[in-house]
């Protein structure tokens, strides 16, 4: 192999993602054909060794893998190339089989092309690099392309695959590694080798022949060519299978070269015809030696089939004669080595009159002609007596013993019963697991579900007394949510004011939003008055009078201050120089206006403001006519034409208001219009009018025409006017009326998603981020606030990020005065920390793991007083989320547990009706109406743009823009416009349903459209915006303009003769041809050179060119935490030197500084000269002052003067203004130092700190907690310019910005977090358009973005084996309380348990029972469903799940007491033999299986050793017994679910669903030698030998027969390396125990920097479980307080605790932990331990040593 090469793949950058769900989504990709075969065909249950060659099992093998793919929604392609024939040939396979490997390549391709759906079509092409396979890919748009790495193949093999590998990654393409794909639910877990590095071309390795030479054609087929097929065609009626045609054309072949005898063709014959009629199930064989004859049949038969699919005549034959498409079934040589050994049975077989002899008969007739002889050549075997042979054969052939099933433990439970009464089983009432009082003890969870030490039954709600830290901890997480909330700003942008509820006591508000809108009826006169009659008023009404007129008095009196003041104010604006300065003072002081001042004024201040935009407009025009040859009609290329559109917005808004506007105002704007040549609006004019303070020059005096000034006109039609310019401002109201129900005008979809809360409905909201969505979670917590004291409403977040906000933004709505004591509005309930009582707030935020707990904890179910039957509704924010890889599973499990009505929220959503579908079902069952409500547009558009970096760049510091910001970044030759039709490059995608366009992009394509029409494809007239716009436009004209232009669109590209190429090329003109800026200047020594390829060199450019279009604040998305900090520590960086340099030039900062040392000089002398005054005379000056009043305040007002000179404010270490981001004007330098020393006291790394002085801030799950708040609030108060964020920022957080920025592309940049991510830009109440710009990523990923339609959200298997346990345990300890019956039956009672699941309810209820029964057999479940032993442990432990399992059975089985008995004489070796346990058992990471090839070198070079070694043998042992009783369990599964449900034959191919063997059993044949037909395995397995005995829950998962839901991934075990996995195990745990460094984690183990803290912690909290669970086994009974839902990783807990050790002195991350070993064996143990329990304290003290000896080593990581 190319050592280049094979360092180059040694060093390619892989993941390990889920393919679907992270990954690829909906996008269509490519599999290369020749790794399925490899993968396949290395298969060791296939036979294709001497004696064997089975190739219909290796068809089902490719097609069984095929299958898994599409069933998880993939879109493919597969292609084979010519050159790659011979890579399909493991390595393992001896030469003399090699033949077998072609031909099943060859009848493998001809099935996929001919019999699998052309959905997923099969390619053919002579190699990657031909001109028609760079055009497939070209036209096909592939995402990725799916290959094995050549991993335990020949080095040749390796080499072109790698070859093939680095080809492709050099294209831009990603690689997906085949070898190690994993199927785990739902989900494709496989690495991504993403590789930007890829060097140099490398030299194509040389074609692969056997040998050396080309071997393919080993049979001479001229003859065949001119005579075989001539003779097939002569015979006319014959109906042939491909099968038989190749058949007879080998044994003619064979036999006119007299290279087979007549009786191996006889043989053959016979084979091929009972083919037909042999029952799939009827033809596993034992393995039995073939003779030499029979080999040497195969070998030659192989060999001239191969050659003769390659003969275009015989291919073409096939084509188009044969009846049916069964190459795949072509031979079956252990049928053919039965046959040769039951001689006797074939010949007395003839002799009948069967199916089987009429087949064998008409295919020897056909082989005579082809052979042009009389008769068949005589066999070389007879019988003399056949007919008396055939009399005495018996056919029936005794069945063999299958395995002993096993015996079902007997389960009694009064929930359960009824759920599983469909499931009939064979209980064995003597069979039972020693449950005894001597052997066992029923686990008593004596305190709350994860609490050792508490007591279970709290009476009441009970206030938690803390500990002076923990105190002091809440106190400073309620101060910092305050300060949090305070930053949180409306949709509005105003800041949130709180409001204060107060109990209803009457019923629910109506659902009718015109009930709540009703004006009140008037009053009747009364009865018995006369008509017309007035009467005298009373003193009642005669002081209201009075107080209305002194009200409106008082009004006039208000109103007369703002218009005195607006009158100074305009004054001095009008004394401004400039109209932008005009403005821009304007614009400053109608925001600073309150509501009552906007009212009153601010009408005039719009017009004074359009005045100022007016007369730019005029300046601008008159320019350009002045320097123009000839006056051009055209304006909209004008700068200033985008002022106009302002005009237009502010004139709208007025125009729609519903206050009334001053009749001057209104004339002035209309005015103004008509001179533009726009629509005159109409206004609610007062009646009343005042003398404007200031000039309107365009003003109609005596004409009162409306004709456009020819001289301010802009000269277009208005709509085109309007949809080229405004499109941003345009009125965004849909069906919006008032609603009492909520402080702003709602659109229709909103009020019906009130109705619908008001209804107690359960619904699903699916809208863009900014559509709107927000109010509807606070509405629902302000009904179940108001409904009474106890009402609790739990809010789900994705992360903690976001828990933080939506917890702050509660604090900032609402107060309510709660008398209880331990009670509050708002609580927070995380691992990482708690603020107020979980269980004593009505509004609980927490995350999904969190939440699952506290549903599940019986202390929490018990009483109808209890908290979980207090909760009134449960809100999924990010609902989305059940499609992850990693939690979704219990987001799952949660929307199956809610026991209340739901809100599901989300904005990216794939298959909503899906989704909408399958809650609707989970609601159905507990008794919850559902319904769906979407909502398609955003509020403010987005517009895409490509960044184009420049060659060369130098910094000039940064001046503040005094311009009027026009939305967008046109007009920059930085940034290249992306026309969304641009995206639409590959036809077949269609055009995405969220394929947003702005009005101006509709106007682009109906221009375009216009322009490329010819008589077969006509535009339709009526789409001319003149016709299908109305004169002033809207937000809903647009989006019913777009549907109709995107239907011509869609019609033009499904039809390749429309002008559909030319619309595309016309539209992609800017973004395509977007390079890099050249610069014609030599490299002077203030620039450098630019990178282009790499982000950290382009960002500072970047952010420069965003800041002069004003387009920041800008968050950069990169999808790696690693990445995100270098970018920032770059920028910030180059800011710092920059800032130096001009430090070390410039004479005005050396004067600066003199003078400020000067200044100091002078103050230490003032200071000092106070120091040495006469004690007499300051008590003099002091008696003095206090005769005259003056006391001290001379000496303060001297001291403010000096303060108060620049001087005193001036910091020389502080960032110099035009070298940073930040807007000082929105933090005072006090504020920030407070937030600087919060961080320092937290430990935050002071480069972090030092870039929020620069406006820089980074934003990742990796980052400290406080550190991610500061940065959130100093971002929206408009401090920080710059965020660079992973996608944490994308998850729901309130920080809009101006622009969002994808810098550089990730295999995690996938349409959904594109979605999600480009959400965040666009700040509404702020901006009218947001900014997306891509940089560092190539067009063809950009198009397939915008193209992309969202990912069906697939779930999860649900129903996993500690969910089980779980939930027993719920029932027991609540003695079957309502709440917990009511869990598990919506929990089970689903006809669609799982998103996107198909499987029947019986198949799931099967598995539920067959998870009792393993837990039965493990002693963690009694008969009558009570918890056992450790099943506390266990249940702990759900989040690891199988891991958990097989930790339990090394204790159970006393694995760990036998290794910690020494753990005082041998604690190193004890705690070394562990660790290595441990890690095999948790943080399970494999290798790459290549990886093998270059851990010599790896290591070598570090201290880490990579790659696992072995698992201590006794534990080895006893996990294979456990895997072994495991699976006697699931087959005894699979075995009883067979014969209660299944009943038809598996005999269809899983993907073509072509049909193997007769189609009526009447036809069937049974030949001797077959064993008895498999039950529980797939036929097509057995085909090559294998019964229903499996070897491993592998291989009972990937061979068991169709019809039977079997996911390997919820079956409690782990698989072994190697004996049961091929991939290798990283040994980045073990590693980090033996030399704590985290920089060989990721050189060697390479582990991503930013994954390095996060699996270390999760291994910590393992441990810490452990050590809890254990601790709780022990002193069940105990008081103490440890709750399980607060165990966490030492790294989270350092992160809470940070800067408490600096108060207190000690070392904090286990101030809560205790001494527990030290007095372990004083406890009283139990009995059920074989050594008396005397062991287990040494287990527990052994993982005690073993937990602090790891966190030590992971503080120092973090410290």
């Amino acid at each position: 192999m190319s050592t280049t090469l094979e360092e180059w793949y040694q060093n390619a950058y892989t993941r390990r993602v889920d393919l679907v769900g992270d990954y690829a989504g909906a996008e269509l990709f490519l599999v290369e054909g020749d790794s399925i075969l490899l993968h396949e065909f290395s298969d060791p249950h296939l036979d294709f060794n001497d004696n064997g060659f089975q190739l219909l099992h290796a068809a089902y093998n490719v097609e069984f893998f095929l299958k898994r793919l599409i069933a998880r929604n993939c879109k493919f392609h597969v292609a084979f190339f010519d050159d790659h024939e011979e890579l399909c040939v493991p390595a393992t396979a001896t030469a003399s089989n090699r033949q077998k490997y072609l031909l099943a390549r060859a009848a493998i391709i001809r099935h996929l092309k001919l019999n699998v759906t052309d959905e997923f079509p099969t390619f053919t092409f002579p190699s990657a690099s031909c001109t028609e396979f760079q055009e497939y890919l070209q036209d096909t748009g592939m995402y990725f392309v799916m290959c094995h790495d050549g991993a335990h193949s020949s080095d040749a093999s390796k080499s072109h695959l790698r070859y093939f590998m680095h080809f492709l990654v050099a294209r831009g393409y990603n690689i997906a590694l085949l070898n190690g794909i994993e199927f785990h639910d739902s989900k494709i877990m496989t690495l991504v080798l993403e590789d930007r590095r890829h060097g140099a071309d490398f030299p194509r390795p040389p074609r692969i022949y056997a040998n050396g030479a080309d071997t393919t054609n080993s049979a001479d087929t001229t003859s065949v060519n001119k005579n075989g097929i001539n003779a097939l065609l002569k015979l006319g009626d014959e109906q042939l299978s491909e099968r038989e045609v190749l058949s007879l054309l080998c044994l003619a072949q064979l036999s006119k070269e007299n290279a087979i005898p007549a009786e191996a063709a006889f043989l053959f014959i016979f084979h091929t015809a009972i083919l037909a009629h042999a029952p799939l199930a009827g033809r596993c064989f034992i393995s039995e030696n073939c003779s030499p004859e029979t080999v040497d049949l195969v070998n030659r038969i192989t060999n001239c089939a191969s050659a003769l699919l390659k003969v275009p005549e015989v291919v073409q034959y096939l084509d188009n004669q044969t009846a049916k498409r069964d190459l795949v079934d072509f031979i079956d040589v252990r049928l053919l080595t039965a046959l040769s050994h039951h001689k006797d049975w074939l010949f007395a077989k003839l002799v009948g009159s069967g199916p089987v002899v009429k087949r064998f008969q008409m295919l020897a007739s056909v082989l005579k002609k082809l052979l042009a002889a009389n008769e068949l050549p005589p066999a070389a075997f007879t019988a003399p007596n056949g007919e008396a042979v055939a009399n005495g054969i018996s056919t029936h052939i005794e069945p063999s013993q299958s395995a002993r099933l096993i015996s079902i433990l007997p389960f009694a439970h009064p929930v359960f019963d009824g759920i599983l009464s469909p499931i009939h089983l064979s209980i064995d009432t003597a069979s039972t697991v020693e449950l005894s009082t001597a052997t066992s003890q029923i686990f008593s969870e004596l305190s709350h579900w994860h609490n050792s030490k508490k007591p279970l039954v709290q009476q009441g709600h009970q206030v938690q007394k803390l500990t002076f830290w923990a105190n002091k901890r809440n106190q400073r997480f309620m101060a910092e949510m305050t300060a949090y909330a305070a930053s949180l700003t409306n949709a509005a942008g105003k800041v949130l004011e709180p409001e204060t509820i107060i109990v209803k006591s009457g019923s629910k508000p109506s659902s009718s939003s015109q009930k709540e809108n009703r004006q009140p009826a008037k009053k009747e006169a009364k009865s018995g008055a006369k008509p017309g009659a007035t009467n005298k008023k009373g003193g009642k009404a005669a002081a209201l009078e009075a107080a209305a007129t002194t009200k409106a008095k008082k009004v006039n009196q208000e109103e007369a201050k703002f218009f005195s003041a607006w009158d100074s104010y305009c004054r001095e604006f009008q004394k401004v120089d400039t109209p932008v300065e005009k403005y821009i003072k304007a614009d400053k002081y109608l925001n600073g206006l309150s509501k009552q001042g906007t009212a009153v004024v601010g009408s005039e201040l719009e017009l004074f403001k359009m005045i100022c935009l007016f007369d730019i407009w005029v300046e601008s025009r008159s320019k350009v006519e002045k320097n123009s040859a000839t006056k051009s009609s055209d304006t909209s290329s004008l700068p200033a034409i985008g002022y106009i559109a302002i005009i237009w917005d502010i004139a709208t808004r007025l125009s729609r208001d519903h206050s009334s506007t001053a009749k001057t105002v209104a004339v002035a704007i209309n005015d103004m219009l008509s001179s533009l040549g726009l629509p005159t609006l109409t206004f609610t004019e007062q009646t009343s009018a005042r003398q404007l303070p200031f000039k309107v020059p365009f003003a109609s005096k005596t004409s009162k025409s409306k004709q456009p000034n020819t001289h301010t006109s802009i000269s277009q039609d208005p709509r085109v006017f309007q949809v080229q310019h405004c499109g941003p401002y345009f009125d965004r109201s849909f069906d919006a009326a008032p609603d009492a129900r909520v402080p702003f005008q709602p659109d229709g979809w909103q009020r019906r998603v009130l109705d619908a809360i008001d209804e107690d409905k359960s619904l699903l909201v699916l809208a863009p981020t900014s559509a709107g969505k927000t109010f509807i979670s606070f509405y629902a917590m302000k009904q179940v606030l108001e409904a009474d004291d106890d009402g609790v409403l739990v809010y789900v977040a994705p992360t903690k990020a976001l828990v933080n906000q939506i917890a702050a933004e509660v604090q900032a709505r609402f107060s309510k005065n709660i008398k209880h004591a331990g009670r509050s509005v708002w609580g927070i309930h995380t691992r990482d920390y708690r603020i107020n009582n979980p269980t004593g707030c009505q509004v609980l935020v927490t995350v999904p793991h969190i939440l699952q707990i506290m549903l599940l904890a019986p202390s929490n179910a018990e009483r109808k007083s209890s908290w979980s039957n207090r909760i009134r509704r449960i809100i999924f924010d990010e609902v989305h989320c059940i499609g992850q890889a990693e939690d979704g599973l219990i987001w799952e499990q949660l929307l199956l547990l809610a026991p209340c009505p739901i809100i599901a929220l989300s904005a990216t959503v794939g298959n909503p009706e899906d989704l909408g579908a399958w809650l609707r079902s989970t609601q159905k069952a507990i008794g919850k109406e559902f319904v769906t409500i979407q909502h398609h547009t955003r509020y403010s558009d987005l517009r895409k743009y490509v960044y184009n970096p420049p060659q060369q760049f130098g910094f000039s510091p940064m001046k503040q823009r005094k311009t009027i910001a026009v939305p967008g970044l046109d007009n920059s030759p930085a940034f290249g416009f992306f026309n969304p039709v641009a995206s639409l490059v590959d036809r077949s995608r269609g055009i995405p349903e969220d394929l947003a366009m702005e009005a101006r992009d509709c106007y682009a394509l109906y221009k375009s459209l216009s322009a490329h029409q010819n008589d077969n494809f006509k535009l339709n007239s009526n789409l001319d915006p003149a016709k299908a716009l109305p004169e002033v436009i809207r937000k809903p004209d647009i989006l019913k303009w777009e549907k109709s232009l995107k239907d011509v669109l869609r019609q033009w590209m499904k039809d390749p003769k429309s002008p559909f190429e030319s619309v595309l090329n016309d539209l992609s003109k800017t973004a395509a041809q977007m390079t890099v800026r050249e610069s014609n200047s030599p490299l002077s020594a203030a620039m450098r050179r630019v990178d282009t390829g790499s982000i950290s060199s382009t960002t500072l450019p970047l952010l420069l060119d965003l800041h002069e279009k004003d387009a920041l604040p800008a968050i950069l998305f990169n999808y790696d935490r690693y990445y995100c900090e270098k970018i920032a520590k770059t920028v910030m960086s180059e800011l710092q030197n920059a800032e130096d340099s001009w430090k070390s030039e410039s004479t005005i900062w050396q004067k600066k500084l003199a003078a400020y040392q000067e200044w100091k000089d002078m103050q230490e002398k003032a200071a000092s000269k106070a120091k040495k005054a006469p004690s007499a005379k300051q008590k003099g000056k002091k008696q003095k002052n206090d005769e005259d009043g003056g006391g001290d305040n001379e000496d303060q007002n001297d001291n403010f003067d000096d303060q108060s000179t620049p001087m005193a404010s001036f910091d020389p270490t502080a960032p110099v203004d035009g070298f940073h981001f930040a807007d000082w004007r929105h933090l005072l330098p006090s504020e920030f130092d407070e937030y600087r020393k919060e961080l320092s006291w937290r430990g935050v790394p002071a480069w972090l700190v030092e870039a929020l002085t620069r406006g820089i801030g980074v934003h990742h799950a990796g980052m400290n907690r406080k550190y991610r708040q500061v940065v959130e609030m100093l971002f929206r108060k408009g401090f920080l310019k710059v965020v660079v964020a992973t996608g944490t920022l994308a998850l729901g957080i309130n920080m809009p910005c101006k622009t969002v920025v994808f810098s550089g592309d990730s295999v995690f940049l996938t349409a959904l977090n594109f979605r999600q991510a480009a959400g965040r830009a666009g700040r509404r109440g702020f901006d009218v358009l947001g900014n997306v710009v891509f940089q560092g990523i190539s067009f063809n990923k950009v198009c397939r973005l915008l193209s992309s339609r969202l990912p069906d959200l697939n779930g999860h298997f649900p129903i996993t084996t500690s969910l089980v346990l779980r939930l027993c345990t719920l029932l027991h300890e609540t003695k079957n309380c309502d709440f917990a019956t009511k869990a598990v039956n919506g929990l089970l009672s689903q006809p669609r348990l799982y998103l996107g699941g198909t499987e029947a309810k019986m198949t799931v209820l099967h598995h539920l029972r067959f998870s009792i029964e393993y837990l039965r057999r493990q002693s963690l479940l009694a008969a009558n469903g009570a918890p056992l032993n450790f099943a506390g442990l266990v249940s702990h432990l759900y989040y690891t799940e199988n891991s958990g399992f097989a930790f339990h059975a090394l204790l159970k089985g006393g694995y760990f007491h036998e290794i910690c008995a020494d753990v005082d004489k041998r604690p190193k070796d004890v705690l070394h033999e562990l660790m290595v346990t441990m890690a095999h058992l948790f943080g399970r990471e494999p290798c790459r299986q290549a990886d093998e090839e270059f851990i010599e070198e790896v290591v070598k070079r570090s201290s880490s050793i990579v790659f696992l070694p072995p698992m201590p043998k006794a534990a080895e042992v006893m996990l294979r017994e456990h895997n072994a009783e495991t699976l006697s369990i699931y087959r005894t599964y699979v075995a009883t679910f067979v014969d209660q449900h299944i009943k038809d034959p598996d005999r269809q191919l899983p993907l073509s669903r072509l049909a193997i063997g007769p189609d009526e059993e009447a036809n069937t044949v049974s030949v001797p030698g077959c064993s008895t037909p498999v039950r529980l395995r797939s036929p097509f397995v057995a085909l090559s030998g294998h019964g229903d005995e499996f070897k491993s829950i592998h291989d009972l998962c990937h061979t068991v027969r169709s019809g039977v839901f079997l996911e390997e991934n919820v079956i409690p075990h782990v698989t072994l390396y190697p004996q049961e996995s091929d991939a290798p195990l990283n040994a980045y745990l073990l590693d980090f125990f033996k030399h704590g460094d985290v920089k060989q984690l990721q050189v060697a183990n390479r582990i991503q920097p930013g994954n390095v803290w996060f699996m270390l912690n999760d291994f910590s909290m393992v441990l810490a479980t452990i050590v809890t669970s254990l601790t709780n086994f022990i002193k069940a009974g105990g008081d103490d307080d440890l709750d399980m839902s607060d165990v966490r990783g030492s790294g989270d807990v350092a992160e809470e605790l940070a800067g408490e050790s600096k108060a207190n002195g000690k070392a904090t991350a286990d101030d809560d932990d205790e001494d527990k070993s030290d007095n372990a064996t004083d406890i009283s143990l139990p009995s059920w331990t074989a050594d008396g329990g005397a062991g287990l304290p040494h287990v527990l003290k052994a993982f005690e040593m073993l937990k602090d000896e790891f966190n030590e080593k992971f503080k120092a990581m973090w410290a």
